[in-house]
């Protein structure tokens, strides 16, 4: 299939079927009409125009775990080609780069927070398993790893001690990042049992989900909830309960946090994400995480829908729909 055969519509532009059911159901309950561009096949006519419409943008650093590896370079293309055109894109290329590459997440955080009181926590990138191994003496323990081409806590381990990650490492459980860079971060470690995660849509503040994590989770996205359990015994992965998720009243669209980040989505041209951080013991704040495609908890977006609030959702809807006109 060539997209430039589709009619004009609002696209989600996405490789994983199973997170679009949500956005699927918004779009029915405000009687709008999506089209969807599965990158998984197909392809663009290059001396011809695309259609004409509003185009999200749902790719996923994590696609490779789905079989789906080339769907970035398929996403690449398709933004590219849309951009040259002048399509209106939400979290188009350069909102691509910053959600497959957590170095790229971590610097430009570094960069905008280094005024304030806000950080993103002390990380190396790792080239090769000898370099990671290397560098992790410089990390006081316990510490984590991750990959760099991440997400659903994708390469997430936590050691206790420096010969933990060499046996690790060493070992058949081993798991080698895609792109080859392998994170070393510093462990935060939180003054109660969860973290935070701010929902943006349209650059907007729409609400901040707390995520228990008293279970011994670490990253944990609405969608599921990846384990940290020690590492030689494996870490496994599963479906997080609805329980987990609550919304905080406490922070607002005037809590400062929340303004300083919204500086940062509009500075870097980011329209819908969802923003991870956790509290240390003395109050400080830690960015971890930026999630571009960030899905939503169906059990909070109904809580608020039965309290006559729109779900982020329903606010995604609204928003694209704005856009089209």
């Amino acid at each position: 299939m060539l997209y430039n055969d589709l009619k004009e519509d609002i696209f989600i532009l996405h490789e994983n079927p199973e997170w679009i059911e949500p956005f699927a159901k918004a779009f029915a309950r405000a009687g709008v009409s999506f089209s969807e561009i599965l990158l998984t096949s197909g392809g663009i006519d290059l001396s011809k125009e695309p259609p004409k419409g509003v185009f999200l943008s749902r790719l996923s650093a994590s696609s490779h775990t789905r079989d789906h590896a080339h769907s970035k370079e398929y996403g690449r293309a398709v933004l590219a080609w849309l951009e040259s055109y002048g399509r209106v894109v939400v979290n188009g290329s350069k909102v691509l780069e910053l959600e497959v590459s957590k170095v790229k997440q971590y610097l430009a955080l570094s960069e905008h927070f280094k005024n304030s009181e806000f950080r993103v926590p002390k990380t190396i990138a790792a080239f090769s398993k000898e370099d990671l191994i290397s560098f992790s003496s410089s990390f006081k323990a316990p510490f984590i790893t991750k990959h760099n081409q991440g997400g659903k806590g994708l390469g997430v381990k936590y050691f206790e001690n420096h010969s933990e990650l060499k046996s690790y490492v060493n070992s058949s459980s081993y798991e080698e990042p895609v792109d080859g860079i392998t994170l070393l971060q510093e462990y935060i470690a939180s003054k109660e049992a969860f973290i935070t995660r701010l929902e943006f849509v349209g650059g907007e503040f729409v609400y901040a989900l707390r995520v228990d994590t008293s279970a011994g989770s670490f990253e944990l996205c609405p969608a599921d909830a990846c384990q940290i359990k020690p590492v030689l015994a494996g870490a496994a992965c599963e479906v997080g309960s609805a329980s987990k998720f609550s919304i905080r009243e406490d922070i607002t669209k005037d809590s400062k946090i929340v303004k300083n980040l919204r500086e940062f989505l509009e500075k870097h041209k980011i329209k819908i994400a969802g923003i991870e951080f956790i509290e240390d013991k003395n109050n400080n704040i830690i960015v971890y995480d930026i999630n571009t495609n960030t899905n939503y908890n169906n059990t909070v977006e109904e809580k608020l829908r039965a309290n006559g609030k729109q779900g982020a959702s329903d606010k995604v809807v609204e928003f694209l729909s704005t856009l089209r006109g």
